[in-house]
């Protein structure tokens, strides 16, 4: 994708991505990895504050986060997904040292233990004060992108680390090729055990799943000046992935160009009054019996691993949605550590360690590579407004 290189300061940034260039084409001497996760409590008595910090600053009541622990309560009050970026940490790890890159991995979520406070100040403590960031989120919104940006600009300013730690970010890495396979392996399967059982591909739906954002924010998503169409560059991305997969999928299996996709959402949180990105997941599978749908496939596209929001509104609501409508349901799988996901995470680290040039770094749809430095105004909080943020240009 093309963007116009708007030369202009970025704050908190190592002097190769302060100038504000879309793409920084020349390397930089990265000392440490931060891997940003969102976090997720261990134990029932960690839900109703690890809720109080996800929605901090709104005033929502504990009674209100309670209609919502019950979600957490349901596998005992543990969320998987500081497991699941434990065992990221180590299989990134385990592929630095196999390609001899030295870096240390620094791992902190935005919303539990192990904080990114805690992350960046032990890092800063070694001696590693040129970072650069891998979140756990492909897209592009405020949620998925900005907000991170913004806590890594609270953390070097709340502990007094700005101008002696700088904090740059790998490209959002929705049409990597490391992200894209495991999805394509995942749909291939699924579709391949439908027909197998079967099943007439005109008769298989294949639903790509992701969260639901408020609709003002997704249209705020991505650059300004660049016109992405309904739901911004967050909806934008996700169809251009589910394009690819489907495309592959076809490829390998030519029947499957009989086998139709929507891209639905899920987990919407805001009041009934506020749009958000529709349909929902259910909805829509509720409907698929009226159109001849006997079988569906529910992809996670939004979701870097087997988090809640996979696990319940996924594998609890949605299945429970497919089985009362009498379809056959399969929910595939997310990246996790798949060896292509690994290797995509570090090929993006070291696409900045060595200034790759943007024409020369994969992706798989006509919207990558994406940027290295966010562009002014991008995924605006309509709610909070613009807060610093790190990685990208002001505001």
């Amino acid at each position: 994708m093309s963007i116009t290189s708007d030369e202009t300061s970025v704050p908190f940034a190592s002097a190769a991505a302060g100038g504000g260039a879309a793409h920084i084409e020349e390397p930089v001497a990265y000392d440490g990895i931060l891997l940003a996760g969102f976090g997720g409590p261990e134990g029932q008595d960690d839900v109703i504050p690890f809720l109080r910090n996800v929605t901090r600053g709104r005033g929502i009541p504990d009674e209100r986060l309670e209609e919502v622990a019950h979600h957490y309560r349901h596998f005992d009050g543990i969320s998987p997904i500081n497991a699941q970026n434990r065992a990221l940490k180590a299989a990134l790890e385990a592929e630095l040292a196999a390609r001899g890159i030295r870096l240390p991995v620094y791992w902190g979520n935005r919303n539990w233990t192990p904080y990114l406070d805690d992350a960046v100040t032990a890092a800063a403590e070694a001696g590693h004060t040129t970072l650069i960031a891998v979140a756990t989120s492909a897209y592009s919104s405020f949620s998925s992108c900005r907000q991170y940006r913004e806590d890594f600009a609270r953390v070097l300013t709340e502990t007094g680390l700005a101008g002696t730690v700088t904090i740059d970010k790998v490209r959002q890495f929705f049409d990597h090729p490391g992200f894209v396979a495991p999805f394509v392996d995942g749909v291939r399967e699924a579709i391949a055990g439908f027909l197998a059982d079967g099943v007439a591909p005109e008769k298989i739906r294949v639903l790509f799943s992701t969260h639901s954002v408020p609709t003002a924010d997704a249209e705020r998503s991505g650059p300004r000046d660049v016109d992405f169409g309904e739901g911004g560059a967050y909806a934008a991305q996700h169809r251009a992935v589910a394009e690819v997969v489907m495309a592959d999928v076809a490829h390998a299996i030519p029947s499957a160009q009989a086998v139709r996709w929507e891209l639905v959402f899920q987990s919407r949180s805001g009041p009934p009054t506020q749009p958000w990105l529709e349909p929902d997941v259910c909805d829509v599978i509720e409907s698929l019996p009226a159109q001849g749908v006997e079988a569906v496939a529910i992809v996670p596209l939004g979701f870097v691993s087997d988090h809640m929001e996979v696990k319940w509104d996924l594998d609890t609501e949605a299945l429970d949605a497919a089985a009362a409508a009498g379809l056959r349901a399969v929910r595939t799988r997310t990246p996790g550590v798949d060896p292509a996901y690994v290797a995509g995470l570090v090929d993006l680290v070291v696409e900045r360690l060595e200034g790759t040039a943007a024409a020369d770094r994969p992706h798989r749809t006509d919207l990558g590579p994406w940027f290295d430095v966010c562009r002014p105004a991008c995924c605006e909080n309509v709610r909070a407004g613009f807060k610093p943020a790190a990685a990208g240009i002001a505001p």
